[in-house]
């Protein structure tokens, strides 16, 4: 390969790797640096251990033992071994030792490497004794054996137990439990920066982090003025804030995005996640940077059904109320944002939100943040399961005026399997879209297929007098229980989707659109959709496979069969010559290993 161009000898390198077999990343690919109008994270954090050498001594810390002694007198390199099976409680300050990255300082379980899971395998509570949590996935426990450490906080409020000092760098956690007592404190964080200052490199590989039941536990780790951190292999749950009385509204596994410092790059790989308000969030509060360079790969995005007033076992605060639901995945600030493979179960209204699954919206924060932006997202080959609303993409107007910018979204390949409305307090849509100020652009949805919603497909409030732009809509296969497929948000007569019933479609899209494309969707049941879509009355009409007890695999029928009557009119029928609708089978496939 000596006398090819750098270009030609990467593509050949490529090549030889595909054709043996070695499955490469894309996003890490220097040639792929956009997905559609989104650029790509630049940066990813390196978080293998091979990555992380800590080659100084090692020393076992046993329970009883002063663990903060312990911190303070490591060097950088040292391994701490934590006895497998201890308590160590209290707040622990993790100072700044001036490390590099050939001499990490490592927390870690004392218990052997064969006796915890292998790198790459998400670490479960089995490995703290707990052989199955309530109307939780089950993590197939056969044997459950304590081999983790626990570090636990038994503060009355604040943070803890794990408080980052200002310029704590090179730390790694491995095989700890890390929580808080039960009690009726509400607790900030269990990892975080102390106040106004920074951490960077920062590794929690295979740990579970968690809240008591009913108690209030805002977030897992406070990513806020944190740098170059990576969360894998993990399991997070019991992060909530209790409706009416508690001291909280929003509660999840993680979330960054307020302040002056800069924050990213962040890697989120491979964990289970659990939060009744935003299972993952960035941004929510005033701030004068915004989080880049996010990977949020391999995750279980997931609300315990038991968390749903009405439903059997239901489990709420103390005193009976409900936590707070909102979203799955939230963006308020953030750039450089790739959300890939990841599965994302259970959400509901009733509170402030109606149950959205995604919600890309930059926020102003009452003028607090305006420079906040949502920019350059990717949101490809996620499956989105038993949710009220799918996605909530907006650019509005909150008391300090309007965010920077909310422009740039690539999403494409989602199954979305299971859509409620009124029993879920939602509205039961596919996408409600927003553009008020600055106006929405750059938007690409294509290669969606979605179980029937029971309202619009779009609901559209824009009342900017400039037109969203550069909008694309294609190649998907979707459905409403209803006969009109694209609604008004409200707004009155300042909407462009100002009776839509009226307007069709076609209308409301010209009306609301510029330079955009609504081109190649099969629309079961639509009607006055623009020419080049393909209109159909049921799925059968379709072509997709309706099975499994009332939930579908949506696949597309290829052949004549039982369940079949003729191969589906979307076979390579969508505008870039693949099929319409999500890559069904490749979305099962990289999920196979995440629930």
């Amino acid at each position: 390969m000596k006398g090819l161009n750098p270009a030609l000898r990467a593509a050949a390198c490529l090549l030889f790797l595909s054709s043996a077999g070695i499955n490469i990343n894309a996003a890490d690919s220097p040639s792929s640096r956009f997905d559609g109008p989104a650029e790509l994270p630049r940066v990813f954090v390196k978080s293998a251990l091979a990555d992380t050498p800590a080659p100084g001594n090692v020393r076992v810390v046993k329970q009883g033992d002063n663990l903060q002694e312990a911190i303070n007198s490591a060097n950088c390199g040292d391994t701490l071994k934590l006895q497998a099976g201890a308590v160590f409680q209290g707040l622990y300050r993790l100072p700044n030792k001036s490390c590099d990255d050939s001499h990490w300082i490592v927390l870690r379980s004392a218990a052997p490497d064969e006796s915890l899971p292998a790198e790459g395998t998400r670490i479960t509570p089995c490995y703290a004794g707990v052989a199955s949590l309530p109307s939780r996935p089950d993590y197939h426990c056969a044997a459950p054996r304590n081999v983790m450490a626990k570090i636990e906080f038994a503060g009355k409020s604040s943070s803890g137990p794990i408080m980052f000092l200002t310029g704590a760098n090179h730390y790694r956690f491995f095989g700890l439990e890390i929580t808080r007592t039960d009690s009726s404190a509400s607790i900030t964080a269990l990892a975080a920066v102390d106040q106004d200052g920074t951490a960077h490199h920062v590794i929690f590989d295979r740990v579970w982090v968690h809240g008591t039941a009913q108690s209030e536990t805002r977030r897992g780790v406070a990513l806020s003025w944190m740098t170059n951190v990576a969360i894998v292999d993990s399991y997070f749950s019991d992060f909530h804030c209790v409706a009416g009385t508690g001291s909280c509204t929003d509660a999840q596994t993680m979330s960054a995005g307020g302040g002056d410092h800069p924050e990213g790059p962040f890697k989120v790989l491979n964990n289970f996640l659990e939060a009744s308000g935003e299972n993952v969030m960035f941004g929510g509060r005033g701030a004068n940077t915004t989080p880049t360079d996010i990977e949020i790969r391999r995750n279980h995005l997931f609300k315990p059904m038991i968390w749903m007033p009405g439903q059997t076992g239901f489990v709420g605060g103390f005193n009976g109320h409900p936590f707070i639901v909102k979203n799955h995945f939230e963006l308020k600030n953030a750039q450089r944002v790739l959300f890939e493979d990841n599965l994302l179960e259970n959400t509901w209204g009733g509170f402030t939100q109606a149950g959205f699954s995604i919600v890309l919206s930059a926020k102003n924060q009452s003028a607090r943040c305006p420079i906040c932006q949502v920019t350059d997202v990717t949101i490809r080959f996620i499956k989105i399961i038993n949710v009220g609303n799918a996605f909530q993409i907006a650019n509005s107007l909150d008391a300090g005026g309007p965010s920077a910018a909310g422009e740039r979204y690539s999403i494409h390949d989602v199954l979305i399997d299971g859509v409620h409305s009124k029993e879920y307090q939602a509205f039961g849509l596919f996408a409600l879209i927003m553009s008020i100020q600055p106006p929405l652009r750059d938007v690409q949805i294509e290669h969606v297929t979605s179980s029937p919603v029971p309202r619009f497909i779009l609901s559209i409030l824009a009342t900017n007098p400039q037109k969203m732009s550069n909008f694309t809509f294609a190649n998907n296969i979707l459905s409403s229980d209803q006969n009109a497929e694209v609604g008004s948000a409200g707004g009155g007569t300042q909407n462009c989707a100002v009776q839509p019933e009226r307007k069709g479609p076609q209308g409301v899209f010209n009306d609301c659109f510029e330079h955009s494309t609504f081109t190649h969707n099969l629309i079961v049941g639509g009607a006055n959709w623009p020419p080049g879509n393909i209109l159909v009355k049921d799925y059968a009409a379709a072509g997709v496979r309706m099975n499994h007890a009332g939930k579908g695999n949506y696949s597309l029928c290829r052949q004549k069969d039982e369940e079949c009557k003729k191969p589906s009119l979307a076979i390579g029928a969508a505008s870039d010559g693949k099929d319409i609708g999500a890559d069904v089978d490749a979305i099962e496939k990289r999920l196979d290993a995440v629930n």
